[in-house]
């Protein structure tokens, strides 16, 4: 095996120009539509949602054929916002949308767009996603009072140009913030953003975790560089506690430069995260390691319980246990 490279090393560079160019969805949903959704029948509000994002997207891009005498067609909102728990194809059906609608169209998570509103300045961010047809938005979450002041002003201001919207999150958009913030100082806006979007409830099981029992598996030291070797591919090697640190160092906009052109990472020596900036810094490159289909093997305490039970109790318990949920797959994936 070649010798593993490190992601404590790279300290990547993306331009402006590159995140609006990435704005399309994980290349794990390429083959993603709305008839390989496969519903839970336990959970019939997944049939639901699958009819109706279908009619949505129809409505969405089929002009109304008025006539003097035709009844009204009911008002739909310009934005539908999937509700549910972890795994339960929210995403899939996110980039389902995407696929049926005509460009230009964007799809990023939450931290992309307010990336881009930093990389950009505020005015031209608007002046890029103007023309979209729709802006998904997957892994809606507004974790303090300036994301809320800005993606307030960037959603109404898309709407307003006739931009569709669509967003996944755990959180339905009325908690947004809670928890995290003094939220009720900022009811109106989040309300604001509430008000934009057809809220659609999606139950059922974190379908990651239907084939997997147990937690993340861990690996003796001695037998971590042979388990990343067996996987095959790009591999790359880190001390745990040192990408921790080095993650202070990149924003989380070019963690995506991070993982790049890496099939798996072993990580030395996990340990149990206390501090709540390493932790979210540590969620964010979950979610682009799960974006890259990254296998996992790691050494030290399992990825299971990387998060404290104070921090699983806070106001961020959800974005860490999606996280928990995917290191678990990544774990177990070969």
């Amino acid at each position: 095996m070649p010798a593993p490279i490190s992601l404590v090393e790279r300290n990547p560079a993306v331009s402006a120009e590159q995140i609006v160019a990435s704005l399309v969805p994980p290349p794990q949903f390429d083959d993603a539509t709305f008839e390989s959704y496969r519903p839970d029948p336990a959970h019939p509000s997944q049939a639901e949602a699958v009819e109706r994002m279908q009619e949505l997207a129809e409505a969405w891009t089929s002009p109304r054929r008025g006539g003097l005498f035709r009844k009204k067609a009911p008002e739909v909102k310009p934005g539908i916002y999937l509700d549910g728990g972890f795994g339960v194809g929210k995403t899939h059906l996110l980039a389902s949308l995407w696929k049926a609608m005509p460009g230009p169209k964007r799809f990023g998570t939450f931290i992309e767009y307010t990336a881009l509103v930093g990389a950009l300045g505020y005015a031209e961010a608007v002046r890029q996603l103007a023309s979209s047809t729709i802006i998904c938005i997957d892994e809606f979450e507004l974790d303090d009072p300036g994301d809320t002041m800005v993606m307030t002003r960037l959603l109404g201001e898309l709407v307003a140009g006739g931009t569709k919207l669509a967003a996944t999150s755990n959180t339905p958009p009325n908690a947004l913030g809670e928890g995290r913030f003094a939220a009720a100082d900022f009811l109106r806006e989040i309300q604001a953003i509430a008000d934009r979007f057809q809220i659609m409830r999606i139950d059922g099981e974190d379908y990651r975790q239907r084939d997997i029992t147990g937690a993340a598996p861990t690996v003796e030291p001695a037998e971590l560089e042979p388990a990343l070797e067996a996987l095959g591919g790009a591999v790359a090697l880190d001390d745990f506690d040192a990408l921790v640190r080095h993650l202070a160092t990149v924003h989380p906009s070019r963690y995506v430069g991070l993982v790049r052109d890496v099939d798996a990472l072993g990580l030395r020596d996990v340990r149990v995260l206390h501090d709540q900036n390493d932790a979210l810094r540590f969620v964010a490159l979950v979610d682009r390691l799960y974006d890259a289909q990254v296998a996992i093997r790691a050494t030290g305490t399992t990825l299971s319980e990387v998060f404290s039970d104070e921090m699983l109790g806070g106001g961020y318990r959800k974005k860490y246990l999606r996280a928990i949920s995917r290191l678990v797959a990544l774990a177990h994936q070969e």
